[in-house]
């Protein structure tokens, strides 16, 4: 739904791409950026990093204290698509790897995440797709019944972590060739 990438910060704070890459693929990596999502603070992270590699102090506290300048915006088809569900009488829930932390930014930013009857976010259940117990979540929740769900995600992983509880899936990649 949003177009999030740590390169549209650092693009603009590294002098070459290179410098750039090397950081995001050794330093502030996707996992570690998952160890937020998963639940850990994001100063538990970053003073681990900084302990680690004192050079990139300052990029490594930028990766929170700028992280709404890695939100590009939202993906319009996308949001589109949520609309006319939503239109239709759907009710539409959102199941999301995201920091407790920064996910509020996202809350203020983009008024169609009002859309959503409810969301469950990792990093406020210390619980990561495709875990089972998050999808349990949800449907507990909300009072879901997996059979009468539909998840659609872009990673096979989850995917897969939903139907382990019975709910029917829909790889979003796919999408444009229904």
């Amino acid at each position: 739904m949003l177009d999030w990438n740590p390169r549209y910060l650092y693009r603009n704070y590294f002098e070459k791409e290179d410098e750039m890459e090397y950081f995001l693929r050794n330093i502030c990596t996707d996992e570690w950026n998952v160890r937020q999502d998963g639940g850990r603070s994001f100063a538990e992270g970053i003073a681990e990093l900084q302990q680690l590699y004192p050079e990139y102090d300052e990029a490594i506290r930028i990766y929170f204290d700028r992280w709404g300048e890695m939100l590009k915006g939202e993906i319009k088809k996308n949001v589109e698509w949520l609309r006319q569900l939503k239109s239709e009488g759907y009710g539409i829930y959102g199941l999301t790897n995201w920091s407790a932390e920064t996910i509020p930014q996202a809350y203020t930013r983009f008024e169609f995440l009002q859309l959503f009857d409810g969301i469950v976010v990792s990093g406020e259940e210390h619980l990561l797709k495709p875990d089972e117990r998050i999808y349990r979540v949800l449907l507990d929740r909300y009072h879901l019944i997996p059979e009468d769900c539909l998840f659609i995600d872009d990673n096979e992983k989850n995917l897969e972590g939903a139907r382990k509880v019975g709910i029917s899936t829909l790889n979003a990649n796919l999408i444009d060739s229904i």
